[in-house]
């Protein structure tokens, strides 16, 4: 199969790459190996870590039509009650991690809308279900992708042009032979000042595999997991308590938090703070990525809540998943999902109850909502990908609001876009805790889409030219988006100008005329002047 520009993964990047290259009129084939487009906001069903301006300014104007079709969606198909439908900032979740939590599966069908007329129109083709397995390599080109189909091993062959990455790993760098960096970087090569002091490849962040819950009538525990006894007994080093328990440490004092519990509290969910930021620690967990909340809903359209379980008690740091052999990432990907098994067999049997009592056996998984049969999502939640050896690599530095303070982030001449949120590392395969770091409003270096050898492939998602710990604040959902967009861009803007992306880097005529093109897409390429963060 040919095509102008293939995207290889279907998460918010290559969704954000696949469109902007569609814009500019030209043909995309887009893979995706999970049934459902949209990545770390569908198949692996995380609500969207924000920004607090976000519903101002701070995003494109492509992810803001995905974030207000989402609403315009509920508006439409949802029974929602008169105050709700009015709010223009609906939250239907009334979650307080973001100011939009909503179903995975609401975000899902607003991708397949703003594709589906380039999908009609035969400009776009998109094969779910394939994998890239091998790539063939010309010199310092890709010439083609092996792709193979997940469940009938059905292979082909892609070839384009321009070859994105938007897989969730990273997965075509080691396929093609492209320099790329894992884990942690040693403090001599990048001058972090939360770098080790050694590099540490295999150091990376815990996974976490999610699933969805409502809380009604009658008894809905699961069969007692297998490996249940291990994980309720288990407590890391740095942990104050059983990792299956209601304490944890706070991510950014490392002291410990007692968080709550507490099905369908019955809150005013017009009135919920959805900013982190403003939220005390030890917090009700249901409300924390809470995903429907009846509340906003016609009376009995809803037992229930629904909550997505993505909380510390499910971070899986036990050994790593990517550059391993084949038969230990099954295992770890196969302990990830016994973790999160155990977490809801604890809160259904083990759990501390407000009226002393223990477990809840109300609580029942919501496939339906994930898109899956067992109520798992259909991902596991990656937070690190390997990152490629880029032109430009983004440093603590950079943004680091104890290093840069009044002076704002680092201004990249070749900024594509920008992005705004704390460094949050979670607990690693190394044995690290919690790293949080406060962070200026950024920007995104053209440099860090681009290989420093390889021609012809670009970084479209969490690969980028970023380290260990600024992928920390480079890997949420709009940043991710703006990154897939600034490339889909950037291979059409090559075709049309029989250039490449190393010369539209170097050169400040064509860097100029790209980023003007950006900007009357709605790309916001700096930001305002903003204080109090």
């Amino acid at each position: 199969m040919s095509s102008e520009v293939l995207v290889v993964g279907g998460g918010l990047g290559g969704v954000a790459a696949a469109l902007a290259a569609l814009r500019r009129g030209r043909r995309v084939l887009l893979t995706e190996e999970y049934p459902w487009l949209g990545g770390q906001l569908t198949s692996q069903a995380v609500p969207p870590d924000e920004h607090p301006w976000v519903e101002r300014f701070g995003v494109t104007a492509s992810y803001r039509a995905l974030r207000e079709g989402i609403r315009e969606h509920y508006r439409r198909w949802y029974p929602l009650t008169a105050a709700a439908r009015a709010r223009p900032d609906l939250n239907p979740g009334a979650g307080w991690v973001s100011k939009l939590c909503h179903e995975p599966r609401a975000a899902a069908a607003v991708i397949d809308a703003m594709l589906a007329p380039y999908e009609s129109g035969g400009a776009l083709r998109i094969l779910r279900g394939y994998r890239p397995v091998a790539a063939d390599v010309d010199g310092d080109r890709i010439s083609a992708v092996t792709l193979r189909h997940v469940h009938t091993g059905a292979q082909l062959t892609a070839t384009a042009p321009y070859i994105l990455d938007a897989t969730e790993a990273g997965d075509l760098l080691p396929l093609a032979g492209v320099e790329y960096v894992t884990g942690s970087e040693a403090r001599s090569e990048t001058g972090e000042p939360s770098a080790p002091i050694e590099a540490q490849p295999a150091n990376w962040q815990g996974l976490s595999w999610c699933f969805a819950l409502d809380h009604v009538d009658g008894d809905h525990t699961i069969d007692r997991p297998a490996a249940y006894a291990r994980w309720r007994d288990y407590q890391p080093d740095s942990w104050p308590d059983r990792m299956l328990s209601l304490s944890w440490p706070d991510p950014r004092t490392l002291e410990p938090v007692t968080g709550a519990f507490v099905p369908n509290p019955g809150d005013d969910p017009l009135n919920v703070v959805a900013d982190q930021s403003q939220v005390a620690s030890g917090p009700n967990l249901w409300t924390y990525r809470r995903i429907v909340a009846r509340g906003l809903f016609t009376e009995g359209a809803y037992a229930s809540d629904i909550t997505l379980v993505n909380w510390p008690q499910m971070d899986y740091f036990v050994r790593p998943v990517i550059d391993v052999p084949e038969d230990e990432a099954r295992l770890a990907y196969a302990e990830s999902r016994e973790l999160s098994l155990s977490l809801l067999y604890w809160l259904q049997t083990e759990a501390p109850r407000p009226d002393g009592g223990t477990g809840f056996p109300g609580l029942r998984l919501r496939g339906d909502v994930v898109g899956t049969a067992d109520g798992f999502a259909q991902a596991p939640y990656l937070r690190e990908s390997r990152r490629i050896r880029a032109l430009t690599t983004v440093v603590e530095q950079d943004l680091s609001l104890a290093v840069r303070a009044d002076r704002g982030a680092v201004s990249y001449p070749d900024s594509i876009g920008i992005g705004m949120y704390r460094i949050d590392l979670h607990p690693t395969t190394n044995g690290d805790t919690y790293l949080d770091v406060g962070c200026c409003p950024f920007e995104i270096p053209l440099g860090a889409l681009i290989p420093q050898r390889t021609t012809n492939l670009l970084a479209a998602a969490k690969n980028i030219g970023t380290t260990h710990i600024t992928n920390g604040c480079y890997r949420l959902h709009p940043v991710e988006w703006n990154v897939g967009e600034a490339a889909g861009a950037l291979a059409a803007y090559c075709l049309d100008n029989a250039t490449t992306p190393t010369a539209v880097h170097t050169d400040a005529g064509l860097l100029d005329d790209f980023r003007a093109g950006l900007a009357r897409e709605g790309v916001e390429l700096a930001w305002p002047r903003i204080t109090g963060y």
